[in-house]
């Protein structure tokens, strides 16, 4: 299921939906293309929730945050700094931010950050390599889950969608520090999706952040026999996304 589905699944059940592309990705505006950058992808949630305010079918004490992976745990930082949203949904929050190349990696965002300065293009590094490896070194478990072809097959259906990404990417991956704002994501009301065989997020990991960090309320849906990348695919898709309207009609009303 892509992000769409999930957008019309929620609008399907009568929740008004704003969709978006981040910053420099697909049909958003943005230079350089596909640079990732959490930060202000937390500026933007808010900047969507200030716009959804403005709507008239919108009632602005009843907004919330959803994000899936890299922007589940984005979604997760802009409900610690924006107590506007009253409910955060976080489908597989990205918990392993680290990467193994970070001196390597560092040294060469500086020189391309010099060379973007005199003028010249962005250098890009690959999503994945066709083996299933970070060219950086970021992350966890994505040749086990066959991310890689996930990745190759999205970029056939998508038309705006590169699968490749700014090497200044992992810059601002390594300024962004996501841990040290999860324990003022309360007192919003949080629910936290986990595939419980997921590699790319460990279980465990998310399970933390909801046991140990997470304040009242909270939920949290163990998915069985799903991974990172299928939690909200095929079997039992409909029931996991049926879960998560229950939860926002629980906190913020029919």
């Amino acid at each position: 299921m892509i992000i769409s589905e999930v957008a019309e699944y929620f609008h399907s059940e009568g929740f008004t939906v704003l969709s978006y592309d981040p910053r420099s990705i697909g049909g958003s505006d943005g230079m350089p293309r596909n640079e990732a950058h959490p930060s202000k992808n937390v500026e933007d949630y808010h900047d969507a929730l200030t716009f959804l305010k403005g709507q008239p079918t919108v009632d602005p004490a009843r907004i919330a945050f959803w994000g899936y992976s890299f922007s589940a745990m984005v979604a997760l930082c802009a409900a610690a700094l924006d107590k506007r949203a009253k409910a955060v949904v976080a489908v597989s929050p990205l918990t392993v931010w680290e990467f193994t190349k970070w001196k390597q990696v560092l040294a060469k965002s500086m020189r391309d950050r010099e060379s973007r300065m005199a003028g010249n293009n962005a250098v890009y590094l690959p999503m994945l390599t066709e083996s299933g490896d970070h060219p950086a070194g970021f992350g966890t478990g994505f040749d086990v889950e066959d991310v890689y072809t996930i990745i190759m097959r999205a970029a056939e259906v998508e038309p705006t969608f590169r699968p490749e990404t700014t090497l200044s990417t992992y810059y601002h991956i390594a300024a962004f520090q996501p841990f040290g704002l999860m324990p003022f994501v309360s007192p919003t009301p949080v629910m936290v999706v986990t595939g419980e065989e997921d590699l790319v997020s460990p279980a465990d990991l998310q399970k933390t952040l909801v046991y140990d960090v997470f304040k009242e309320p909270k939920e949290m849906l163990s998915v069985p026999n799903k991974g990172h990348m299928n939690v909200l695919s095929g079997q039992d898709s409909v029931k996991v996304l049926g879960a998560q309207a229950a939860f926002l009609r629980k906190i913020l009303g029919e």
